[in-house]
C-alpha cells in the first residue's frame, strides 16, 4: 500500500504541482461553508461501495479532481460580471505584431484608458545573463586529489563559502555533478549543469539567473578559491571561476528612442507588462496594441471550450479500462450534445463523444452579429451547466472510477448520519495506512 501512495504523490507532484495557483483557488469563509455542507449531504445519502485502489484508479481520480479544478477556476474567472462571457468585450488584452520578439500584457486601470494608448519597440539587443564555464576534462579521469576544498562565491550584496570533499576514486563527472547540486540546492540566484564536449570530454558551467549590469557593477557573480594550495589548484583545474560571457542588459528602441533595461521584462508607463523574446528585423519594429473585443471574446471562450475538452479528453483515455465507470464521458459528453444544435450556428462542432471544436472566424462573426446577445446567452448557460458538473466531480471524483456496491443507505434520510465517507476514499488513497 505504501508503494501505492508514494506512486500517487509522485504523479501528483510531477503533473500538476508545477502549475500555477489561481486566485479562485482562494475562498471565502462562506464559499468553504458551502462546500462542507455540500459533502456532508452527499455522505449523508451515499450508499457504501468498495473501490479497488491501484496506481491507475488514483491516477484517474486525481486526474479528474484537477481537471475540475480548472474549468471552475474558468467558469469562476467569466462570471465575475452579470454579462459573463459577454464582459470580454470590454477586457482590454494587450497584443503584438510581432510575438516572437516582444509580447505584453495590459496591467493598467481599464477605466483610465485613452484609446490612443499603445507604442512600437525595435529590440537591438536582448539582456543575457553571466556564464562562467569551466575546463573541459575527461568525464572518467581522475583529475583532483582526494580531499577538502572550499571557495567564495561573492556577489553584489553577498558572499557564499562552498565547500566540498573529494572522496579517492572520484571521476572527473563525478566532482562535477557533486559541485553543481551543491550549488543548485544553495539556491542563491545561480544555475549549474554538465556541458559536454568533444571526444567524452565535459566541463561545469555557472549562470546567473539575473541578467543585465548596473554601471558600477563588473560582474554578477565571482568565484575566488581560498587560500589553500590545494583549493587553488583544484580550481585552476576546474577553471570554473573564468567568465564565459558577460551579463549584458537589453538595448531597444521606444517609439524611435533608445532605452536600455537590466531585465527582458519590464514595465511601461505603469500600464504595460513587456517582455522581449528576440531582436527585431532593422527598422521593423514591433506595435503594440489592444486585441478587439469580439477577439477577447472569443479568446475566453476558446479558452473554455480548451478546459471543457481537457476533463472529456480524460475520461475517453480511460473510457473502457478497468478504473472506469464511463459515467464521467456521459455526463460531461451529454452536456456538450445538449447544446449541439444551438453551437452550430457559432462556429462550434460537437463530436459523437462531446469534444468540441472551434472555427474561430465563424465564433467571431457570431459574437459581433445582430443576435449576438442571443449567442452569448447560449455560450454561458453551457458555461454555467459545465461549471455545476465540474463542481459535482471535484466533490466526489471517486463517482467516476469502478466500484462495488456494498449496501444502500437507509431510505429513510432522517435516521441517516453524516460521516466523512466519500471524501475519506479520495483523501484516504493518498495517506491511509501510512502509520
Amino acid at each position: 500500500m505504501a508503494s501505492l501512495i508514494t506512486s500517487a504523490y509522485d504523479y501528483y507532484l510531477t503533473t500538476y504541482a508545477s502549475q500555477h495557483t489561481s486566485r479562485y483557488d482562494s475562498h471565502r469563509r462562506e464559499d468553504l461553508r458551502n462546500t462542507v455542507n455540500k459533502i456532508k449531504k452527499l455522505n449523508k445519502e451515499s450508499p457504501l461501495y468498495k473501490v479497488k485502489i491501484s496506481g491507475d484508479v488514483q491516477k484517474f481520480a486525481i486526474d479528474i479532481k484537477e481537471s475540475a479544478r480548472n474549468i471552475k477556476n474558468v467558469v469562476a474567472a467569466f462570471s465575475e460580471s452579470a454579462a459573463g462571457l459577454g464582459a470580454g468585450f470590454d477586457k482590454k488584452i494587450a497584443t503584438s505584431s510581432n510575438p516572437d520578439a516582444v509580447t505584453a500584457e495590459y496591467i493598467g486601470d481599464t477605466a483610465s484608458l485613452t484609446t490612443s494608448e499603445g507604442f512600437e519597440i525595435e529590440v537591438l539587443q536582448l539582456a543575457t545573463p553571466q556564464t562562467n564555464v569551466g575546463n573541459f576534462l575527461k568525464r572518467d579521469e581522475h583529475e583532483f586529489s582526494p580531499g577538502s576544498y572550499s571557495f567564495d562565491l561573492n556577489m553584489n550584496a553577498n558572499s557564499y563559502e562552498f565547500q566540498y570533499n573529494i572522496n579517492a576514486g572520484d571521476t572527473n563527472e563525478e566532482v562535477f555533478r557533486k559541485l553543481a547540486r551543491l550549488v543548485n540546492n544553495a539556491h542563491i540566484g545561480l544555475k549549474a549543469d554538465i556541458i559536454n564536449g568533444s571526444h567524452d570530454m565535459a566541463a561545469l558551467r555557472l549562470e546567473s539567473k539575473q541578467t543585465g549590469l548596473a554601471p558600477q557593477e563588473s560582474a554578477l557573480f565571482k568565484i575566488v578559491p581560498d587560500g589553500s594550495p590545494e583549493s587553488r589548484q583544484a580550481m585552476q583545474t576546474l577553471g570554473i571561476d573564468a567568465v564565459a560571457a558577460a551579463a549584458e542588459n537589453s538595448s531597444f528602441l521606444l517609439n524611435g528612442t533608445k532605452h536600455h533595461s537590466y531585465s527582458n521584462t519590464f514595465t511601461i508607463n505603469n500600464s504595460f507588462s513587456v517582455t522581449l523574446q528576440g531582436i527585431t528585423p532593422e527598422h521593423e519594429p514591433a506595435t503594440i496594441g489592444f486585441k478587439p473585443g469580439s477577439e477577447a471574446v472569443t479568446d475566453d471562450i476558446e479558452s473554455l471550450v480548451d478546459s471543457f475538452n481537457s476533463i472529456l479528453q480524460i475520461a475517453e483515455k480511460h473510457s473502457g479500462s478497468k478504473q472506469s465507470n464511463e459515467k464521467l464521458l456521459k455526463d460531461m459528453g451529454n452536456i456538450a450534445k445538449t447544446f449541439s444544435e444551438a453551437f452550430r450556428p457559432l462556429g462550434l462542432t460537437v463530436s459523437k463523444v462531446g469534444l468540441i471544436s472551434v472555427d474561430r472566424d465563424k465564433l467571431t462573426e457570431s459574437v459581433v452579429s445582430e443576435e449576438s446577445d442571443d449567442n452569448i446567452g447560449v455560450l454561458n448557460r453551457f458555461k454555467d451547466a459545465v461549471g455545476r458538473k465540474a463542481d459535482e466531480a471535484s466533490l466526489d471524483p471517486m463517482n467516476y472510477v469502478k466500484k462495488v456496491l456494498v449496501a444502500y443507505k437507509n431510505p429513510n434520510s432522517t435516521k441517516n448520519f453524516v460521516c466523512p465517507y466519500i471524501t475519506s476514499v479520495y483523501s484516504g488513497m493518498m495517506v491511509d495506512r501510512v502509520c
